[in-house]
């Protein structure tokens, strides 16, 4: 027997113990999730087709585990423009293996989804100040929502950068408090961008960049080291602040 299901988004024919790889879902590894959304059931000579889904059948699986994919390259070129870029990218999956195709009778159950994007915390971090323990912890949690947004950013981009040793060394921000950039020699629109896009937002968190943050942000395309240095960013930085305090 086989069945045409469903799965985060996906359609998949799958059979009884086979291994399907599909989107990163919400269940946690090792525990059971079932699919009801079966467009059709093959058993032998005998097909039943839904419109669209067959009313009363399930998929019944186990999560194994969440993983990673391969390394995709995307790289664009074009002639005589002296344009190059490449990026690279490795899709969120979760392994599961079948367990039961039911045809008919099955009780309807909760498909499970992909797993859903961080929301965009409201609170900064300065404005959660740690005045109780109960505090502490929100502002904890402000700022690990603030890494996991700019790590998800920085995977759709196809950058591979250390986004949490980098927001740890220099801070975190929200957007709510960007600074302009693009007031800092050699950061144009595009870098800034770019640099929005990693969660670094303020002159602040720019004048705390050291050597080796300096080096994790050459993964992205046209910022090296030495340009940082070389255009001085963290003294300009400095200066910025500084005039922005007076």
């Amino acid at each position: 027997m086989y069945a045409i299901v469903e799965i985060a988004g996906q359609q998949f024919k799958v059979e009884k113990d086979q291994k399907v790889y599909v989107n990163r879902l919400s269940t946690e590894e090792g525990k059971k999730v079932t699919f009801d959304n079966v467009l059709l059931i093959g058993n032998g000579s005998d097909i039943t087709l839904g419109a669209p889904a067959i009313d009363g059948a399930q998929v019944g699986a186990k999560v194994v585990k969440h993983l990673k994919g391969d390394k995709v390259i995307v790289f664009k070129k074009k002639r005589r423009k002296g344009y190059r870029k490449k990026n690279g990218h490795r899709q969120y999956l979760s392994e599961i293996v079948i367990e039961s195709i039911v045809a008919s009778g099955a009780k309807k159950a909760k498909e499970a989804k992909a797993e859903p994007k961080k929301e965009e915390p409201k609170a900064s971090k300065k404005e959660t100040k740690a005045t109780s323990p109960k505090a502490e912890t929100a502002e904890v949690e402000v700022s690990e929502n603030l890494v996991t947004r700019a790590e998800h950013r920085v995977e759709q981009s196809g950058v591979e950068i250390d986004v949490d040793k980098l927001l740890h060394n220099i801070g975190t921000a929200t957007k709510a408090e960007a600074d302009d950039l693009k007031q800092i020699n050699g950061i144009g629109p595009a870098y800034e961008k770019k640099l929005n896009e990693v969660g670094i937002y303020t002159y602040e968190q720019i004048s705390k960049l050291k050597a080796a943050d300096k080096e994790n942000l050459s993964a992205i395309d046209g910022i090296t080291r030495e340009r940082i240095e070389t255009e001085e960013w963290v003294k300009q930085a400095k200066a910025l602040l500084k005039e922005q305090n007076k």
